[in-house]
């Protein structure tokens, strides 16, 4: 996934260290079914998001990485939750180490069809929270689709 430049002028001043960076997150309902993607970073399926750029609303972040990963525009609903803490943490193959937090936005698609940005997005699939179990996933993304149909 490329790197912001504010994340890169970061990694310029402390190198690999731990960032706590803020983020953003679609959940992307269709009855029982959720949207999720399998990234290329990582090979690992997840909910659709990235990092919020310094001076932009979060809405306006979430709206940005949907058209950006899937070519659509979205709508948002409410408010999912906000999510962190140690299942948010990764350390990058290049030895970058971060910490997200992310608010996840509950939306709505304008389109079924995407043009997914292959630099990020391998590939999408519609899955139950069932089925979630079967895929290789990010774990906290569970909590967050639970969080969704409350």
């Amino acid at each position: 996934m490329p790197v912001s430049e504010y994340v890169r002028s970061l990694r310029e001043q402390v190198g690999s260290s731990y960032l706590l960076l803020p983020g953003v997150t679609a959940v992307v309902r269709d009855g029982n079914r959720f949207l999720v993607a399998r990234q290329r970073d990582s090979g690992r399926w997840s909910l659709i998001g990235g990092g919020v750029e310094p001076g932009e609303e979060p809405r306006a972040a979430l709206q940005r990485e949907v058209r950006e990963e899937l070519g659509v525009d979205s709508n948002i609903i409410r408010i999912v939750g906000a999510y962190g803490g140690i299942l948010l943490e990764n350390v990058y193959p290049n030895g970058d180490h971060v910490g997200y937090v992310t608010v996840a936005y509950l939306c709505s698609l304008d389109a079924a069809a995407f043009a997914l940005d292959e630099d990020e997005v391998l590939e999408t699939q519609w899955v139950t929270l069932a089925e979630l179990s079967e895929l290789d996933h990010h774990e906290w993304i569970e909590q967050v689709m639970r969080d969704a149909v409350q």
